[in-house]
C-alpha cells in the first residue's frame, strides 16, 4: 500500500534537459522561422488591441 503523502522520487537532472531543435530541410527551417513570426506579431498585435 502505497502512502498519498509520499512524495515521488525527484527526476535526475541528466534526463530532464530540453532536446535539440534539429533543421535539416530548407523548408523545415522556413517552417520554424514562420512559426516564431507568427507568435511575436500575434502577441504585438494582442498587446496593441489590450490597450
Amino acid at each position: 500500500m502505497t502512502d498519498p503523502k509520499k512524495r515521488p522520487e525527484p527526476y535526475p537532472a541528466e534526463k530532464a534537459r530540453g532536446g535539440e531543435i534539429i533543421l535539416r530541410k530548407r523548408w523545415q527551417r522556413i517552417v520554424f522561422i514562420g512559426g516564431l513570426a507568427i507568435a511575436v506579431l500575434a502577441g504585438f498585435f494582442l498587446s496593441l488591441w489590450g490597450r
